[in-house]
């Protein structure tokens, strides 16, 4: 009678089961497609797009904002470039080209030399002087709220942006008892534990007020701290990304800063664009970021649902920066952000 061979038996020695088959075998046929001159061929198109992305991160600041402002777009949400990488890596396995893997190592050093810092807790005991800046959004449904949790920061300093004029009774009521000085300008605030002094409205071309500077009398002497709200920024299909009057009053805010007698300053607002993006240049150039100092992670601060960017900052002049972190979610569309500094 002849002998029948089933599937399981082709894998079988005299009806005993063969020995499996060695790791270097089962190795060989997944990845054999990589042998042979053909993986140096394939994937050219990939490995370009992997070293124009590479040049993308690096040299950011040459990306043109002649046509809709794209430089600055590029810029805002510069740390996300980074998804692009793991998306060439999988393209680029599929593909089985050496050369497109080569090649994404220029993005992903770039990537970790920008940004590789903040992943990690970089953040270290409180100093001295701690603030807190806060968008609070016009609409907050929930200001008493709001205010209890940023009383519950313990900050010295807090800077309140999009305090309505109907609200503004709201705020200074319920954050009169930990911070007994404030000064409020238009839709900006500052609350105090210590006296202010010199408070004076900081004109950035809007025509209404959006920004303070106030004198903060700390034990450890004189502190300059300006409270400033930048105007809005919209991406548009037609006209891309429309900054002009936020770039505007950035310059005139940085002339403001640059002319302040007291040796120490701190910006605390909502300025509607992060560190990297060169148009904040008139202000960033001047002042060293607390989250770049000494940070909790990204420290995305807007929107509160989903942080995809830092356009809320606390930076500083004349003081070390011991540790930055953005607080729990409020009533408002942005995450507070809180930083502590040694004077």
């Amino acid at each position: 009678m002849a002998r029948v061979f089933t599937a399981e038996a082709a894998d079988s020695v005299d009806g005993r089961p063969a020995r499996p088959r060695g790791s270097a075998e089962r190795l060989r046929r997944a990845f054999g497609g990589w042998g042979g001159e053909d993986r140096w061929r394939r994937g050219w198109v990939l490995a370009a797009v992997a070293l124009a992305l590479g040049l993308a991160l690096a040299l950011h600041a040459e990306v043109p904002n002649a046509v809709g402002n794209l430089g600055s777009l590029w810029e805002t949400f510069l740390p996300w470039g980074g998804l692009l990488v793991p998306v060439l890596l999988v393209c680029a396995v599929v593909r089985r080209s050496v050369p497109a893997l080569v090649a994404l190592l220029v993005p992903t050093l770039v990537w970790m030399d920008l940004f590789g810092g903040l992943v990690s807790d970089r953040g270290g005991p409180r100093g001295d002087f701690t603030v807190v800046t806060h968008n609070v959004n016009a609409e907050n449904a929930d200001p008493v709220g709001t205010a209890h949790q940023l009383v519950g920061s313990r900050a010295d300093v807090i800077a309140l942006e999009e305090v309505t004029s109907g609200r503004v009774g709201v705020y200074a009521r319920e954050l009169a008892e930990a911070y007994p000085y404030h000064e409020v300008q238009g839709t900006v605030g500052v609350w105090s534990r210590y006296p202010l002094k010199d408070s004076a409205h900081v004109d950035i071309g809007l025509g209404w007020k959006r920004a303070l500077r106030t004198t903060v009398a700390t034990p450890q002497g004189d502190v300059a701290v300006y409270a400033a709200h930048l105007p809005s920024v919209r991406v548009q299909f037609r006209s891309g990304f429309t900054a002009g009057q936020r770039d505007d009053s950035a310059e005139l805010l940085g002339r403001s800063i640059d002319a302040d007698p007291v040796r120490r300053v701190v910006l605390l607002g909502d300025l509607n664009g992060t560190m990297n993006d060169r148009a904040l240049a008139p202000v960033t150039a001047q002042l060293r970021s607390t989250q770049g100092a000494s940070g909790d992670g990204m420290g995305f601060s807007w929107p509160a649902s989903f942080p995809m960017a830092r356009i809320d900052q606390i930076m500083v002049r004349g003081m070390d920066p011991t540790s930055s972190w953005t607080m729990d979610a409020t009533g408002s569309d942005h995450l507070p952000v809180a930083a502590s500094m040694d004077l």
